[in-house]
């Protein structure tokens, strides 16, 4: 397995905060999500590479068994079970498990256990956790504006997951305990599951803050009035000012997608008027326009 410096790829020292995490990743999230990145394979794998170091590293005890083990972090109650069921010894800092008298490191002892050895008979009666599972779920943006349940199904058996709202295209989510079987009683591998969210016909989505476009009528716009348009949380009404210039834009706070995990905070919602040049005028309507731009 190619190794990952999480803290690396998000560009943050092994001593960074929660705060500095969050705000590393809230930042190169939004650099390389692929909504901001069509066709760039670059960037979805970086996004994925973000998406998965974040995960790990803003859970305080993932992140304990990363710091510990490296790469083998994920088998790290396998390393514990079976240094215990074994009896050897580790040193000061329990940094290196020997099998023998010349010692080995993590990486050496995870490849004996799932690589095969001389001693596959005896590995054979540890418990080993199972195999993680991947699978991709499609959601259009309007399922993604609201926390929902879903039902799947996983080896014929099937799973309610609760669906945040705000989640993002290309994020990653576990479901803890739902991949392969155990193996010699040991726990149920996990389930990662990949969101892939449509775009909503005329709304775009960068991170929270959606954009819109509002065709506006030419007689609204030079006079101004009351317009109603159509949003994810349903119909707004708005004002538009006298003498609006064609491409003008407004913002509606807090009126965008959700944050994801963070009930009652929103994004913002920015318009952008598109003046609608009158067609099939009538004579009389031609000579008020001509004698307006006399004027």
């Amino acid at each position: 397995m190619t190794f990952i410096d999480y803290y690396k790829v998000l560009g943050i020292g092994k001593k960074a905060t929660a705060s500095d995490i969050k705000s590393a990743y809230r930042k190169l999230a939004r650099k390389h999500h692929p909504d901001l990145n069509p066709n760039d394979a670059d960037a979805k794998r970086n996004f994925q590479q973000i998406n998965e170091a974040n995960e790990v590293l803003s859970d305080p005890e993932k992140r304990k068994k990363y710091d510990k083990y490296g790469k083998d972090w994920q088998h790290a109650e396998q390393y514990e079970n079976s240094k215990q069921y074994q009896g050897q010894p580790t040193d000061s800092r329990g940094q290196k498990y020997s099998r023998t008298q010349s010692g080995g490191d993590f990486s050496d002892f995870f490849e004996s256990m799932f690589g095969g050895s001389a001693n596959a008979g005896r590995s054979r009666q540890v418990k080993f956790r199972g195999e993680d599972y991947n699978a991709q779920l499609q959601l259009n943006l309007s399922d993604a504006y609201e926390t929902r349940k879903q039902t799947l199904t996983v080896n014929g058996g099937n799973i309610r997951i609760t669906i945040p709202a705000g989640i993002e295209n290309g994020q990653t989510i576990k479901i803890a305990g739902h991949g392969g079987p155990g193996i010699n009683g040991g726990p149920n591998g996990d389930l990662y599951i990949t969101f892939s969210i449509a775009n909503h016909p005329g709304i775009k989505r960068l991170g929270n803050d959606l954009y819109i476009q509002i065709d506006l009528e030419l007689y609204t716009a030079v006079l101004g009035g009351e317009i109603t348009i159509d949003t994810l949380s349903g119909k707004v009404k708005l004002k538009v000012k006298p003498e609006t210039q064609n491409g003008s834009k407004v913002k509606l706070k807090g009126k965008g997608f959700p944050v994801y995990k963070s009930d009652g905070q929103f994004g913002d919602l920015y318009i952008t008027y598109v003046v609608k040049i009158p067609t099939s005028l009538t004579e009389r309507q031609k000579n008020l326009f001509t004698e307006l731009s006399k004027s």
